[in-house]
């Protein structure tokens, strides 16, 4: 089906919702790519950028993949005017028919840009109801 794709600049400290929810949540997404760069490379910083399936209260700058909400995660570390380190995690075999969440947390106030593109799949009966009961006990076990 149709890629869509997303992107925007996030603030320190700031979580962005995407509006994937439908009335039926007959089409389901995956997350084909995500990627982050600093708004500012002229600046020492570390960027913890990472996408959920429920919503989120808090940012950190730490990553736990045991965390099954978690979709993606990225972070990028750069030194002033040298080249920085970037690292990307995309968990692909993930399909959510709900909004997601993505959350940014640096080591400053700096900001920091997202691109991510999105797989648009068409949900049987079956496929809609394992992937919105999974959300509702996410959202319940959390």
């Amino acid at each position: 089906m149709a890629i869509k794709s997303f992107r925007g600049l996030m603030k320190n400290d700031t979580i962005d919702t995407i509006s994937l929810h439908t009335n039926d949540g007959s089409i389901g997404y995956r997350i084909v790519k995500f990627e982050i760069m600093p708004n500012n490379f002229n600046v020492t910083d570390e960027y913890n950028v990472k996408i959920y399936k429920i919503p989120q209260t808090a940012t950190t700058t730490t990553f736990d993949f045991s965390d099954n909400t978690i979709l993606a995660a990225a972070y990028f570390e750069n030194d002033a005017g040298v080249q920085g380190t970037y690292s990307s995690v995309v968990f692909d075999n993930e399909i959510v028919n709900q909004d997601i969440y993505i959350t940014h947390q640096s080591q400053s106030t700096n900001s920091c840009n997202y691109y991510i593109e999105l797989e648009q799949i068409k949900l049987d009966l079956n496929e809609n109801t394992v992937a919105t009961l999974k959300d509702i006990r996410n959202i319940a076990s959390q």
